[in-house]
Parts: structure tokens; sequence; C-alpha cells
């Protein structure tokens, strides 16, 4: 093995010159960020990912852990730099204190990535075929513990940057992380295919392309039925600036917008406002909230409200909820945000710190996370609907309580928070990806973009003007029937890529 070591290029870069070895793979991960939303070059993962996986095979564990390392801090640094526009612009963060949160998670993210190259590397033995196995295993293990270690950052697994390919089509069955899989794989017969000979090479070359083939085949599969008649719905799109949103001047102006819309579509069954779309407390408009049920109930509709809603008593530190509100039923239905983001709805930080906080005018007030067994939301049509608030919808599990009871998806969001940049694009991706999943359409409304319509096979039916006040009516269809993915959420392939590692970890300590 040391000969063949000796003979590649990429190896003698690595080991003589770590240093530009690892500034290479640096950009290399950069520019995988291209492979999301809103290039959308999925091409591209295969062509960047087998770079890392060749390292993997061919250097020390200690160093394929530092190439994915430096990998992942390119990746992450390029496609979450929105964090600092959301901390700095928005949130009025000092620069040090929104570049240190953007700089932070993309490096414990790329930590992450460090445990997958010395997995790979450890357990590989530099042998292709263990590769082929171990490579795409460690890569999807890690993509699934960022899902929920730490409270969880899901954005940026392979598979959302498949959504438009036919790699796409194993999301019912697999999820997400199933894409990836199959992307992995494909890829690191690619590397079996060029360091072997004869039938090996045969087999392997068959491994790139089934994956593929495969997914095509099961996108033609439609693993729910549309049943009921056509729902019209309509989302409204506010379109105000998140520096404009909360100023006391602007407030009636909202709701004015608000309600004037969604009089003008009278028709519609089912109307859906962004998240947080008043701004105010519920209390503070309780009568304009009144008056929106009782144009819904006359005009049998059903209106989904995003709104804080305070709760309980209002002297010593009340209960505030990210809440949506259905309005035009019998009686007034509530969903409140579960998955509350760190740092943006509640701040995981000691008293001491806190009062820091206070002292350098940041936000330091927590909301309260809704409970885990929440009722969905059933329209007055019978409908019934699960919804899911801003980037809830980013932790696809944590839906799957929902079905196969709901008959439709509803995601409301706030991305002005992030402007004129590209994590519009990539929530929507991810929403996409949800749809696709289950089986389901799913309405996406969003203060300033990018609001969209999504039909049960991820494919965008119609998406409104970003940074403009909107209104969008389409049809939609109730869908029941349940996919395998729905059924069995992540379990089938993190628990293959973790009795995987295990098992050759046992070999690989045994001297097998």
């Amino acid at each position: 093995m040391a000969n063949k070591r000796d003979q590649n290029v990429l190896f003698t870069l690595t080991a003589d010159q770590p240093k530009v070895s690892r500034f290479i793979v640096f950009v290399i991960g950069c520019a995988t960020t291209l492979v999301f939303a809103p290039a959308e070059w999925a091409i591209l993962a295969p062509l960047l990912t087998l770079p890392l996986l060749f390292i993997a095979l061919t250097a020390s564990p200690k160093e394929a852990a530092a190439h994915y390392f430096w990998f992942g801090f390119g990746l992450f640094l390029t496609g979450t730099y929105w964090i600092y526009i959301s901390v700095h612009v928005f949130g009025n963060a000092a620069l040090w204190i929104a570049v240190l949160l953007m700089v932070g998670l993309s490096l414990i993210m790329a930590a992450l990535l460090w445990i997958a190259g010395w997995l790979t590397s450890r357990l590989s033995h530099g042998e292709p075929w263990r590769l082929l196995l171990i490579g795409p295993a460690a890569w999807v293990f890690i993509e699934w513990l960022r899902g929920w270690i730490l409270t969880g950052f899901p954005w940026l697994a392979h598979g959302y940057g498949q959504i438009d390919s036919p790699l796409a089509g194993w999301a019912p069955v697999l999820g997400v992380y199933g894409v990836s899989l199959m992307l992995l794989i494909s890829t690191a017969a690619i590397l079996v295919v060029i360091m072997t000979t004869g039938k090996e090479r045969l087999i392997a070359a068959s491994l790139v392309v089934i994956p593929w083939v495969a997914g095509g085949i099961l996108s033609a599969v439609e693993w729910t039925e549309p049943y009921g008649d056509p729902i019209r719905t309509t989302i409204i799109q506010g379109g105000v600036s998140q520096d404009k949103k909360w100023l006391r001047e602007q407030r009636q102006a909202t709701l004015d917008f608000y309600r004037s819309s969604t009089l003008r579509v009278a028709e519609s069954q089912l109307v859906v406002w962004p998240e947080v779309a008043i701004p105010a407390l519920n209390y503070q408009v309780e009568d304009y909230l009144n008056s929106i049920d009782s144009d819904a109930k006359r005009n049998r509709q059903t209106v989904l409200v995003g709104i804080l809603e305070q709760n309980g008593e209002r002297s010593v530190e009340p209960r505030i909820y990210n809440s949506v509100f259905l309005l035009g039923s019998k009686e007034r239905q509530v969903y409140r945000k579960r998955h509350l983001v760190p740092f943006g709805e509640y701040f995981p930080v000691p008293d001491s710190v806190r009062e820091w906080m206070r002292m350098q005018n940041l936000p330091v007030s927590d909301l309260t996370p809704g409970r885990d067994d929440q009722s969905l939301l059933i329209a007055a049509n019978g409908v019934q609907i699960a919804v899911a608030i801003c980037y809830e919808d980013a932790y696809g599990s944590e839906q799957l309580y929902a079905f196969p009871g709901a008959d439709v998806l509803v995601n409301v969001s706030n991305d002005a928070w992030f402007g004129d940049s590209i994590a519009p694009h990539q929530h929507l991706q991810i929403a996409r990806m949800r749809a696709l999943e289950v089986g389901r359409y799913a309405v996406r409304a969003t203060n300033t973009g990018i609001s969209a319509f999504i039909g049960p096979f991820g494919e965008l039916l119609e998406t409104g003007k970003q940074f403009e006040a909107d209104i969008m009516t389409a049809d939609i269809r109730s869908r029941k029937g349940t996919t395998v993915y729905a059924r069995y959420g992540n379990w089938p392939v993190s628990g293959f890529c973790i009795v995987l590692l295990a098992v050759f970890w046992i070999r690989s300590r045994a001297g097998i």
C-alpha cells in the first residue's frame, strides 16, 4: 500500500504540504455551498466530496480528520454567513458578537465532521471496499448527529442539494439522510472504480449508477393519494422589512393590510399569514383578532395568524409563545412553536451572562416552547393541518407525530431576519424536502419571502415575490396515506450507519 501511496500526487501533497492541502479542501468546502439553493448545482456534490473520501483512504486518521474539519469550516462559513446578518444587522448586536456566533457555529459543525474523517480513515485501513461502506456511513451519521446534538442544526445536509435530482426519489423512503447516504455511496463507488481492476471495478461501476437509477424509479411512485375537493388557499405576505416591523407607527398599516387582503380573497377556504404577522402580543390586539374571526366565520373561511401569544398572568414573568392561531372555526385553536432558536428565542446562558447581556442592551427574554403532544389544527372544512413555525421544518423527524392524520403542511416563517442572503432560498429547499418526505402539499408563508405553494413531490407550484407585499392563491388537495419515511422516520438510516460503524470498529479492534 505504501508504494501506491507514494505514486499518488494528492497523497504526497497531503503528507508533505499539509497546510496547502488543508487550504485546498477549505476552498472545496466553500464551493460546496453552490450545491444548495439558490445555485442548486447538484452535480457538484459528488465531485467535491470525492477528494475528501480519497484523503480518508490514503492519509492517517489524524490527517484525514483535519482535512474533514477544514472542509466543514469552509462549508458552514459560506453556507451560514447569514447568521451575521441576523445577529448584527437586524439583531443590533455588536459586530464581534455576531462574528463570534457565526464562526463559533461553523467551528462546532466542522469539529463534528472531524469525527467523520477520523472514523472513515481509522476504520477503512486504506482499503477501497471498506471505504465504500464506512465513508458514507460516517458522513451520514454525523449529518444525523448534527440534527439533534446541542439542540440541533441540520442545515446543509447533502440530501437537500439533491431535491431536483433523481436521488430525491429516496426521500419518501429514507428521508433526507437517506438521500445523502445514496449520494455518498455512489461517490465512494467512483473511488473504488478508480482504485480497483477487473470484476471488482465492474461491480463498483454498477454501484455508482444504481442509487441514481433506483431513485429515478422511486420518483415515479405516488406514495399518497388525493381525496376530497380542491382547497382554495391564499398566502398573504406583508413584505415589511425587519427594521420597520416593530415600529409603533407601522402597526396599524400592517393590521389594515392583512385584514383588507383577507377580505379580498373571501372565496379562499384557507388563508395563511406569516410567522408573527401581527407585531404585537395577542392581548394587545384582541378586538382585531375577534374581527378577523368574525370575518372568517361569515365567509366560511379558516385563517391562520402568526402572533406572539402571552399566556397566564401578566404580572410576573408571563409565558410568551411563538404561536399560530386558527380563526374561523367554532373555537380558537392554537399551535405553539416547540423547537425554539437558541440565542434568538431563548438564551441558554447563566444568570451572570444574562445580566451582562442586559447591560449591553441585548435581548435577554426567553420564549416558552410549546408541548410536544399538540393536536393538529382542524380547519372549518375539516382539513387537518400540521404546522411548523420558522426553522422547525428543518427537523423532519419532529414533524412525524402529525402523520398519517395531517392532510396538508403549513410552514410560517420570518426570513426577513436574513435579508437578501441565501438563507431564504435554503429554507425553501428544506420545506420542499419536508413535503416530498411525507407526500403532502405544503403552504409556506413568510413575511418577506420566499412564500410558496409546494406539491407532494416537492415541486414548486408557485413562488411569491421577495421583499414585496404579495397575495398568492392556488388550489391544493388533501392527501392521505403514509410514506415509508413518515412511518419509520430517520431510524432505518441512522441505525444502519451506527450498526455498520460499530461492526467495523469491533473488527478493527480485533485486528480483523
